[in-house]
Parts: C-alpha cells; sequence; structure tokens
C-alpha cells in the first residue's frame, strides 16, 4: 500500500474526480453491465425528467436513491440495465416556445405552421442534456446518457400508440365530455390534466352576486335567488337546482316589496337594506351609498349587512320542501339558449346544494360544473353526448352563440354581464371582499384562523370564502373542489358549495409563468378521450396492496386515498407537440381506426412513416372500407397526455412489443421505482393505472417515496432569492459522498421536508470521512512501519484463520462486521436507506474509538510481530468488508481506499463496484458484542464520576467496582476487558460484584410512555403499586422478566428498575461516589494515596511528550528519541519517577525515555520544550532524530587497539545514511563488512557489539548488563 497523507491533506474532491477519471480509463460501468449480462435481471425504471431546465437538489436526491439501490443490486449479483430517460413533450416546452416566438393565440400556431413550431420544440428539449450529464455522472450515479430514451423518439412513441390501442380494444377509451370540471388553459388552449396543472396560476378574485329568477306563472310574482361567484356562467344558465330536503320560504323585502323564495335557513344571505329616509337638502337615501352596496362589514366576510334575524324581510305564508319547487319554471335571464325551453329554465333537485352557503339555490350551467352537468344529464335538460354546447372557445372568449358578449375574454366580461343582469332588475346583491393583509387574498394561516371562527361560520356559513382567491402554499396539483369534496388545511376541513380555485404560489415566479400559461384556468368542459379509470378502481386497490413502499404510510394513506377517488383520466390534449393519438375517424363519425403500430398505419395508408409528430402524420388519410363514396379517414387533432406518455414508459423505453418482449414478460412488474412526493398524484399514479388496465397488475414491486428539499429558511429554493447554494459548489467544497450521505441520512427518505443546510454537508465530512479516514490512514502507516523496520511486507492474514483469534477486541469488532453485514443487507432488502448511515456512524466511532484505540499498543508492533500482524490484518478486513458495505452509498471514497488496499491482496477486483456485495461469514458473538457495549457504558460512567469531582483522567485512582447481576458481563469484565477498562480509566484495582443491594438501594418506576396507552384508566392504581414493590419484589421481576400487578402482566420493557448509589458507612460522598444508568453501577474510590503519585507523574510526562510530537508535526510511524532534562534544583523526585514508571512510559512512547545526559553531540534535535509546575516538577523534553552509538573499546579491539583506524570507521559509519545503513544490517542479520576505508583493513561490523542503531538500544543494553 502506498503511504497517505494527513487528513487535514485529503481533499476529497480532487480524490472523487481522480476516480471519475479512473472509471472512465476502465470504462467501469459498461464493465459491471457486461460482467452481469448472464445474470437474473433486476429491473428498475427511472422517470423521465423534463430537460429544459437544470438539475436541482431534488433531482440529485432522487437520482442518489436510486444509484444506491441500483449499485447494491448489482453487487447482489442482479443485472441492472440504468437508463436515463428524457420528457419531452408536454405545456412546459410548449409555454417557452410561445414565449420565444411570441406566440398569444391557437391561430398563431396555424398562422407559423405546425412543423416549424414542433422542430422549434423539438430543438429545446436536449439544450441542457450536456449539463445533466456531467451534474449527475459528478454526483458518482452510474447511468447510461448514450443509450438513453426519450418520449419523442419514434419507437417510444409507437409503445404508446399500442398501449393506447390496447385501451380502446378493451372499452376503456371513450370521447366525450366528463362529468368532471377539467381545468382549462385558455393561453395554452387546452385542458389540463391535474398533473399539469401543478404549476403557478394567477389568482383571480371573483365577484359575489345574487341574482333573481321571477318565477312563471307566480301570484305574488315571487323570484328564485341564487348565488354565484362565476358570473360569466350565468348566460349559460339551463336550470335552477334546490335541496329536495330543505325548507323553503317566501319572504317580502319590507322596503321594495319584491318577494323571494330561499332556504328558509339561508334567509340571513340576503342583503340587509335600511329604510329610505329624507334629509334636508339630499336626495332621499346615504347619497355615499346606493342601495345594494356593500357595507365595510360585508367587505369582512358576509354580504351587507346579512344577520342571523334579517329585518328587512318578511315571512309570507307556510314554510314548503325543497321536493315542491321541483318542476317549477322559471324566466331565463337571457334568450341566448331559448331552444331548450321545452325541457330547461326549471327547478331540479339534488343532495349536493346545501344549507352552509348561498341561498340554498344553486344556478346550473351544464357546460361549466361537474355537479351542474351530472344533475342537468339525471333529469334530462340536457342529453348525454358530444353535443353539449360549450360557449367559449379556445381562447376562453364567449363565442357568438353569446351575442351581447361575443368575443369578449369571460373574465373581462364579468361586470358587463352584471351589469346587463342589474338593467333587468334582476340583481339583489354584489360584493367584491377584500384582503385581511393587503396582498389581494388570504394567507393559508389566516384561512384556517377565519374558518376556525364560530361567528365566522354562524354569520356566512362560509358564503365569503368561495369569492376568495386563496393561494394555498402547497406544491401539487391546482385542485377543482366541488360541494362533494372538501380541502384540507391543517386541521380544517373546508367544504365548498361551488366549484373554485385553489391557486399554487409557493413558486417566486409567479408573474413570468403567469404569462406564459394564461391569464386564468377556467373549469369548463371540452370533448376529450378519456380512460375509465373509475371502472378499475378496486382493482387499483387491490394491486396497491401488492406492492411494498418506504415510507408506507404514503401507500396507505395518500396513495391509496387517491386511487380510492380516482376519475376517469382525459388523456388528449388539443395541443401540437406530443405524441398525437392514433385515432383515425371517417368524415360522418361511424368508421373509427385506432393505430397500434407504424406498420400498421404504413399498410393502410400506404405511405413511409419515419416520424410520428402531427406535422409528419396529420397529413396521412385511410381509404375507407366501406367504399370510396364514403371518403376517408383523417386523424383526430389531438394528441396525448404527456403524463400518459410517462406512465407507458415501462414499454416504450424497450419498444414493447415490438422488442425485448421475453425481457419485459419475464421480468414485469419491475423491481423499483423512486421518486418525489408529489408523484402520488403524478407517475406512481399513472404507472398504476396504465399497467392495471393492460395487464391487471401493478407496474413495480417496490416505491421509495422522498420529500421535498427545501431551502435553509423553509422556504421553496429559489434562483431568483439566491436562498441556496448550488449543487456544484456543495460538490467542489465537500465532494459528492458528503452530499450524498447528508440528503440519504435526512427526514427527505421518508417523504418528510429537509431545510438543506451547506453546514449539514461539512458535517458529514468531519463526523464520518475523516474518522474513517483516519483509520484507514493508520492501518496503511503501521504496514508500512514494518517495511521501514526490515520486515516482511505486509500482506493480510485470511479471514479464517482471523476469527480463531483469542484477542478480545479481535473477536468483538469481527463479529461487529458480521453485525454491519447483517444490518445493512436486511435495511437495504428493506428498501429503508435511512437506518444504513446512523448505523455506520456507530459502527465507525467504535472502530476507530475501541478497537484502533485500545489497541494501538498491538497496532504499532509493541507487542510482538505476529500479535501486530494480526491486528493490521483484522483492521484491514474490517476497512475492505465496511467499504464493501458502503460502496454503493459512498462509490467514490470506498474506491479511493480500495484501490491502495488492493495493492496488498491478490488476484482483487480491478473496482470495489466489480466486488459482490460481502456476506455473513462466521457466527456472530452477541454476548461480546454486548460486553463490549457495557464496557463502553462503565467507562464513560467512570468518567462523568471523574468530571463530577474533578480529577483527570491522567490523575490514577486506586480503585473501581462494577455491579451488576449478569455474572457472564461481570467475568467479562474482570478478565478478557479488564485491561482495557482499567488502562483507560487509569485505576490501578477493578472489583466486580454481582451483589446490587450492596452499593445500591432498588425502586421501580413505570414507564407512562409505554403503559398508559395500554392501561388507560388503570395506569394510576398500577404505577401506584409499581412504585411500592419491595427490594425483593424487584429482584424476583428481573429474575423471571415479569410481574402480574392488579391483574395486568407487565414485563421489562413496562418497569424501569433503578439503581440508587448507597454510600458505604464511614465513607463520604467526596471519598466515593457512583454513576449508573439503569442497568450496571460504577463505583470509584475518589481517595488520594501516595503510592499512586508517580504514576500520575508518570502520565503527564508522555502527555507532554505527545503534544510536543505533534506540535513538530511527526507522524505516529516517524522514530525519534526522546530525551528528559530535570529543571529541579533536587532531581531525585522526577529520578524516582522515571525509575519506577520506566517500562509504563517506554510502552505509551515506543521507546525509552533517556536521560539527556546521553545525547551524542551528533544528535539533530527537531522539537523541545520546557514545563513547569507538572506535578510540582519542571523539566525539559527533546525530540531527537535517531543517532548512532558506538562501543569504542570493542572497535579498538578490532583494529588490535589502533585508535585512528577506530575514528575512521566511526566517521564512515556516521556519513552514511541512516536508513541504508539500517537496511544493510537487516539483510546481513546483524553484520556488515566494511572494506571502502582507504588504508584500514576490512572488518566485520556486529550490530550491539560494536555499534547501536539507537541510543535507546545503547541504554537498553548497558542496562541489561
Amino acid at each position: 500500500m502506498e503511504e497517505v497523507c494527513e487528513g487535514k491533506d485529503f481533499s476529497f474532491p480532487h480524490q472523487e474526480e481522480k476516480i471519475l477519471e479512473h472509471w472512465n480509463s476502465i470504462k467501469a460501468f459498461e464493465t459491471q453491465l457486461s460482467r452481469t449480462k448472464d445474470c437474473p435481471e433486476y429491473i428498475f425504471y427511472d422517470g423521465p425528467p423534463f430537460a429544459t431546465g437544470l438539475p436541482h437538489y431534488g433531482h440529485i436526491l432522487a437520482g442518489t436513491i436510486k444509484d444506491i439501490v441500483t449499485r447494491y443490486h448489482s453487487m447482489m449479483g442482479y443485472h441492472v440495465t440504468r437508463r436515463f430517460g428524457w420528457d419531452c413533450h408536454g405545456l412546459p416546452v410548449e409555454n417557452e416556445i410561445d414565449r420565444h416566438l411570441g406566440i398569444k393565440r391557437r391561430d398563431d400556431v396555424f398562422k407559423l405552421g405546425i412543423d416549424k413550431y414542433n422542430e422549434a420544440c423539438r430543438s429545446i428539449v436536449t439544450r441542457y442534456v450536456e449539463e445533466w450529464e456531467q451534474v449527475i455522472t459528478r454526483t458518482g450515479r452510474w447511468i447510461d446518457f448514450k443509450n438513453d430514451y426519450k418520449t419523442m423518439d419514434l419507437k417510444f412513441m409507437e409503445s404508446v400508440w399500442w398501449v393506447f390501442a390496447q385501451l380502446f380494444d378493451k372499452g376503456l377509451v371513450y370521447k366525450g365530455f366528463k362529468a368532471m370540471v377539467m381545468p382549462y388553459s385558455t393561453g395554452c388552449k387546452t385542458p389540463l390534466s391535474n398533473f399539469e396543472a401543478g404549476q403557478n396560476y394567477k389568482d383571480v378574485p371573483d365577484p359575489e352576486i345574487m341574482v333573481a329568477f321571477p318565477i312563471v306563472g307566480d301570484p305574488d310574482k315571487a323570484s328564485f335567488v341564487a348565488w354565484t361567484t362565476t358570473p360569466w356562467t350565468l348566460p349559460s344558465n339551463l336550470a335552477l337546482c334546490v335541496n329536495a330536503n330543505l325548507t323553503y320560504v317566501k319572504v317580502r323585502n319590507r322596503y321594495t316589496g319584491k318577494i323571494f323564495v330561499v332556504a328558509e335557513s339561508r334567509l340571513s344571505s340576503l342583503p340587509s337594506e335600511k329604510p329610505k329616509t329624507k334629509v334636508a337638502n339630499g336626495p332621499a337615501g346615504d347619497s355615499k351609498k346606493s342601495k345594494g352596496s356593500s357595507s365595510k362589514k360585508g367587505q369582512e366576510g358576509e354580504s351587507a349587512g346579512a344577520t342571523e334575524n334579517n329585518e328587512s324581510f318578511e315571512k309570507l305564508d307556510e314554510t314548503f320542501s325543497g321536493a315542491s319547487l321541483v318542476g317549477m319554471k322559471y324566466e331565463p335571464l337571457f334568450n341566448y339558449f331559448m331552444e331548450f325551453s321545452d325541457v330547461a329554465f326549471r327547478v331540479i333537485a339534488d343532495n349536493y346544494v346545501t344549507s352552509d352557503s348561498g341561498t340554498g339555490i344553486v344556478h346550473c350551467a351544464p357546460a361549466f360544473g361537474e355537479d351542474d352537468y351530472r344533475v342537468c344529464i339525471e333529469n334530462q335538460v340536457i342529453s348525454k353526448g358530444e353535443n353539449l354546447i360549450v360557449a367559449v372557445d379556445d381562447d376562453g372568449c364567449f363565442t357568438g352563440k353569446i351575442t351581447d358578449f361575443s368575443g369578449s375574454y369571460v373574465k373581462d366580461a364579468d361586470k358587463d354581464i352584471i351589469e346587463a343582469v342589474k338593467r333587468k332588475c334582476h340583481l339583489l346583491s354584489e360584493n367584491f371582499l377584500a384582503d385581511r393583509n393587503g396582498s389581494g387574498c388570504l394567507t393559508c394561516t389566516q384561512l384556517v384562523e377565519l374558518v376556525l371562527l364560530p361567528s365566522f361560520r354562524q354569520k356566512a356559513g362560509l358564503l365569503s370564502l368561495e369569492a376568495l382567491p386563496i393561494p394555498i402554499p402547497f406544491v401539487g396539483d391546482l385542485i377543482l373542489l366541488s360541494s362533494t369534496e372538501q380541502f384540507r388545511v391543517g386541521a380544517a376541513s373546508l367544504p365548498y358549495s361551488t366549484f373554485i380555485l385553489i391557486a399554487v404560489v409557493s413558486f417566486s415566479n409567479v408573474t413570468h409563468v403567469i404569462k406564459s400559461i394564461s391569464n386564468c384556468a377556467l373549469p369548463f368542459y371540452s370533448p376529450n378521450r378519456f380512460v375509465r379509470v373509475e371502472s378499475l378502481k378496486e382493482k387499483l386497490l387491490e394491486n396497491n396492496k401488492q406492492t411494498y413502499w418506504v415510507p408506507d404510510y404514503v401507500k396507505e394513506k395518500r396513495f391509496h386515498n387517491w386511487l380510492e377517488n380516482a376519475r376517469d383520466w382525459a388523456v388528449s390534449r388539443s395541443r401540437f407537440w406530443g405524441t398525437p393519438l392514433p385515432v383515425w375517424i371517417s368524415e360522418d363519425g361511424e368508421e373509427v381506426i385506432v393505430m397500434d403500430s407504424v406498420e400498421k398505419l404504413e399498410k393502410l395508408a400506404g405511405v413511409e412513416v419515419f416520424d410520428l409528430h402531427r406535422h409528419n402524420i396529420d397529413h396521412i388519410t385511410i381509404p375507407s372500407s366501406r367504399g370510396p363514396e364514403f371518403g376517408v379517414l383523417r386523424r383526430v387533432e389531438d394528441v396525448f397526455d404527456c403524463w400518459f406518455e410517462s406512465g407507458s414508459m415501462p414499454y416504450a423505453y424497450i419498444h414493447y412489443p415490438f422488442e425485448n418482449a421475453e425481457l419485459f414478460e419475464k421480468n414485469f412488474p419491475g423491481h423499483f421505482v423512486a421518486e418525489g412526493l408529489d408523484q402520488t398524484r403524478g407517475w406512481f399514479y399513472t404507472l398504476m393505472v396504465l399497467s392495471t388496465a393492460l395487464f391487471g397488475k401493478p407496474a413495480f414491486r417496490n416505491l421509495i417515496c422522498n420529500g421535498l428539499v427545501l431551502a435553509e429558511d423553509g422556504k421553496k429554493m429559489s434562483k431568483k432569492l439566491k436562498n441556496y447554494p448550488s449543487p456544484v459548489e456543495v460538490i467542489n467544497d465537500y465532494g459528492a459522498d458528503a452530499l450524498r450521505l447528508y440528503l440519504i441520512n435526512s427526514p427527505v427518505v421518508r417523504a418528510e421536508t429537509l431545510r438543506f443546510k451547506k453546514e449539514g454537508v461539512y458535517g458529514v465530512v468531519k463526523d464520518v470521512f475523516l474518522p474513517w479516514y483516519n483509520a484507514y490512514r493508520f492501518l496503511v502507516q503501521n504496514a508500512k512501519r514494518l517495511e521501514i523496520e526490515g520486515d516482511a511486507p505486509f500482506t493480510p492474514i485470511d479471514l479464517a484463520t482471523l476469527q480463531k483469534s483469542s484477542n478480545v477486541l479481535d473477536q468483538w469488532i469481527n463479529s461487529a462486521t458480521q453485525s454491519l453485514v447483517h444490518f445493512v443487507r436486511q435495511e437495504m432488502d428493506g428498501y429503508r436507506l435511512y437506518t444504513v448511515v446512523p448505523y455506520l456512524l456507530k459502527f465507525l466511532d467504535n472502530l476507530t474509538n475501541i478497537y484502533v484505540r485500545f489497541n494501538r499498543k498491538r497496532l504499532k508492533g509493541r507487542t510482538g510481530e505476529d500479535d501486530c500482524r494480526t491486528a493490521l490484518s483484522t483492521l484491514y478486513n474490517v476497512l475492505l468488508t465496511s467499504c464493501k458495505v458502503m460502496a454503493p452509498f459512498t462509490p467514490f471514497f470506498t474506491e479511493v481506499l480500495y484501490q491502495n488496499m488492493r495493492k496488498v491482496c491478490d488476484g482483487s477486483e480491478e473496482s470495489i463496484h466489480f466486488c459482490s456485495f460481502p456476506q455473513e461469514e462466521g457466527e456472530r458473538d452477541e454476548r461480546i458484542e454486548q460486553s463490549v457495549a457495557r464496557m463502553m457504558t462503565i467507562i464513560d460512567l467512570a468518567r462523568n464520576i471523574r468530571e463530577r469531582h474533578n480529577k483527570p483522567l491522567k490523575s490514577p485512582l486506586r480503585e473501581m467496582i462494577v455491579v451488576h447481576p449478569d455474572a457472564d458481563f461481570l467475568d467479562d469484565i474482570a478478565g478478557k476487558l479488564r485491561e482495557y477498562v482499567l488502562e483507560e480509566l487509569n485505576v490501578r484495582l477493578l472489583a466486580p460484584c454481582n451483589d446490587t443491594l450492596k452499593y445500591a438501594s432498588l425502586c421501580a418506576e413505570p414507564d407512562f410512555s409505554v403503559l398508559g396507552k395500554r392501561l388507560g384508566r388503570s395506569i394510576k392504581d398500577v404505577a401506584n403499586k409499581i412504585k411500592a414493590m419491595s427490594q425483593e419484589d424487584i429482584l424476583a421481576f428481573e429474575r423471571a422478566g415479569e410481574v402480574t400487578i392488579a391483574s395486568h402482566c407487565l414485563r421489562q420493557t413496562d418497569i424501569k428498575v433503578v439503581r440508587k448509589f448507597k454510600c458505604p458507612d464511614g465513607m463520604t460522598e467526596k471519598e466515593i461516589d457512583a454513576a449508573g444508568d439503569g442497568d450496571v453501577l460504577v463505583i470509584l474510590d475518589l481517595r488520594p494515596d501516595e503510592s499512586l503519585f508517580e504514576a500520575g507523574v508518570a502520565r503527564e510526562v508522555v502527555n507532554r511528550i505527545q503534544k510536543l510530537r505533534k506540535k513538530v508535526a511527526l507522524e505516529p510511524t516517524d522514530v525519534v528519541e526522546v530525551y528528559f532534562e530535570s529543571l529541579d534544583e533536587d532531581i531525585s523526585v522526577s529520578q524516582q519517577v522515571l525509575n519506577s514508571q520506566e517500562h509504563y512510559i517506554r510502552d505509551a512512547i515506543g521507546s525509552p525515555l533517556l536521560p539527556s545526559t546521553m545525547m551524542p553531540p551528533q544528535a539533530v534535535i527537531i522539537g523541545e520544550e520546557s514545563f513547569h509546575g507538572i506535578s510540582n516538577l519542571s523539566f525539559k523534553i527533546y525530540l531527537a532524530r535517531p543517532a548512532l552509538m558506538f562501543n569504542s573499546d570493542a572497535i579498538l579491539a578490532l583494529y588490535s587497539g589502533n585508535t585512528k583506524f577506530m575514528q575512521g570507521l566511526q566517521v564512515y559509519l556516521l556519513s552514511r545514511d541512516y536508513s541504508n545503513l539500517k537496511s544493510d544490517f537487516q539483510l546481513g542479520k546483524g553484520k556488515i563488512t566494511v572494506s571502502c576505508i582507504e588504508n584500514q583493513p576490512a572488518v566485520n561490523v556486529v550490530l550491539g557489539e560494536h555499534m547501536f542503531l539507537t541510543v535507546g538500544d545503547y541504554h537498553l543494553r548497558t542496562k541489561s548488563n
């Protein structure tokens, strides 16, 4: 292995870039795919992103999840094809082109030419592909960009045609006006799916008006009163709807004499009026406030002057039921639809009308409302089919049918319509509500506060809310709600009696998007192709049960609820850039052909097809099978909803069924998908719908759903606000691996939100990678030390031999490593990625702070070479195994370590990612793992006692007592683990004790968090009896593991046994103290002992030597000699300490502590420092390079007493390079021949007889002699 730098000099980003170069040089990804091509398939579906923007943290998060899972399964022996995909069609692309080309209306596209428009769309789809590849590759994700799939490719589009044809053949496709409100973009001139509608929409305040509809033939000339916030729908009114079970009443206005019919419970909603009064020099009434105008109070949330007992009106006659009103005719406001007069302009009834708001009478315009359409169909006001008249064109303007307002944009026409109603004397009230925060709309919090006010609900019955633009900070779909639906905001569920638009305003670039989408998204009907999702509902719910989700609550709640309320899916769009519907229809509509392949189209049309976009196939006609007189079939103009294409991805990306049929059919459903929480209503949903419709199966088996990555301030990440660091910046600073682990080890992998903090990524480097690297570096340093010292190069011992090691910490770390393998396999098989990093953190902490720390002597070779090689091999195996385990998570760092470690292991793979995932080898020793864990608890408890009494670890203590009832544990602590505990805590004696009552009193406490839920009201009685348990009762409970109290069987998880320290007689708390964790009790004897003074001084000296080594930047493997000089007048005290503690000091610093008087004149001092007042001693420490020492008498004997020859030999040896001279002695087995000195005879110099390589060697030899 090659030497490695210090952690502070290790650049993670730079090393990652070198690994990228290495992967490219060996074609790592391609090689992995090639090596596994004959292995079982693991099918992964990669949801296609739009390439019209750059990747952000959400993409990196999802990509990291996908990369981890697919790398893991590759290492598990699967062939995992990973192809990147691009979503090329849809409104985001068209919006951008519309802005670029200045397209405002649908006709503008026809003027330009669909061919030019579509080619312009095609030109921008792949604009950022190169940037995507750079960023995604830099994050360490292995995925094939060269063999990617695009939804605009002919093969992909052909498979989409096949999917639609299969649905058509199954009777799951129909054309018509769906009985639901669809959001319709008047800017894009197309209906929107609830998926596409998740973009930003402008808040459009609606007026709140009450309108009178005169009753035909009523003797009192009464009028029905209906309330609406969409005046633009009034010209299309065909019916009024009441609730048959509500009570209605006739009321007369006391001041105007007009008579109205409303629900009795909604009388308060009618506008209050004050009697006209005459004033001097002025007209009747208030000159500043016309009759019917809104008061300030009315503007704040209720109709003008409305009260619970409306004094402006008096009741007439008896009350009557809503059912009695059914069939009554009324005069239409406008005469645009008089052809329907025989069946329209009458009262109908339905339960969707409620008494929560309005007047209890709802005006119905079936072209613009789900319930309106449904009740009009049910009551034969209109006929079901395709002939519903929609008096609004694709641009959101009234058609010529509405003669008075023809060509006007519907929202702009609101005021004109209100004026027209007012001129007809049918307007009771008009009101625009002001906002509460000055912004023109309520905040989400204000909305919740408002609806939770009982006074508000009583007064207005939520009447005003329907008229407010309500921006909700909710990233998801545009939601249109009917009276039968509810929208949950916080703890409040808000019922609505009319259709309203919930605007998604969590984005910062609202103005920009508004311009590109439209002024408004309107709910109205448009002819469409639908997939019958409602008929599949039960099968969808059943298939959902067959899938496995992380986290499961998203599946069980959010997705289940979405499926349960699934509506038929409008899959066609009146647009241009998309996959065209493969539907050809004859002019009379009687003949329909659905293409399921390009071949079929070519055969029927007799033309060659090279592209399936509109401008290349719209001109293709098919002769009628009925004969020439029936003309030709032409393609319908619509294209597919791009979500239909995404949902077809499992089939289309491999061009099924035209290619890869066996691959697909053997491996469907796919094994794994992963995307964000928003895809529960998007991609996950469309995948499930299409696979259920086609094959009766779910599309996937396993799914990970991630949450949203927000800025640090909790807001959406915004380039405009600059409230987040760019991913490239973070990667360049800390590396991709750190970013990957930061994202994976966060709530966002559990479908929760993450507030991204750059400091959090640095924390991963500091807490994970640096300790990991330091353990690896310690291995490399000590392996290299063997070579430096002339021993055989390090070669790891095989695992089978290592598992037989008698060293307890070897046994422990081997077992802990197997537990790591077991845990990660278990969690990865369960797709719980977020549990792995915390476990790894604990493992690395144990590796560095227990195994490496407690084994430094062994790893440095101070317990013998064989023991050293065993310890190094164990550390090597642990690091290698942990690297393989973590390779899917941190592909770069594990590769860095592996590439160096593989150099000492013959036959190793070229990349760690070619290795198999580790298997459990050998049995795990749970007892030793538990004992070591308890040992660390004991050490922590003892440290706490020291800190409380200001006793630093350098001060030795006489004795510690460990109290625990488990004899096996006490045997381990007093036996195998004893030396580690004593050395770490600087204690002389360790006494085990299994008599738990000798030093402690026991008391029992109920665990209320567990028992409270289970016992309910009985908890108080049970808790009192638990607290009253005697010492003997508690001991019996511990032995049995359970106890019955008040007929409840309680186990050890229900009761906490607390051990409280009991100070022995004759001693104070300053002399003895204890600490416990409820399991083990640690007692320390704190009394001073003069016999421990010398040991304490020795630790102080060692501490100063180690600090000086760090000060002069010595590596742990750097060999130096340490000299000690006393600065005290009386040097006897320090001399006594050095003599008595000689072995301890030598073990601690790795060499003898030499008196300064032995320092030879040729010694090179590399560091020195004086210390004063250390245990009342003053001294000076010198660090020097190893220096040669000569036995002059022995050398003189070599030359028969010739002093000149002796000096010549010494000068020659001192001039030699120290490392080379050392190597020569090693090669000569401690002897060299010197024959190169001119005019001197050749002599054999023996190490340890004529000379010594260090002063320390000379000192030890002379002392032993």
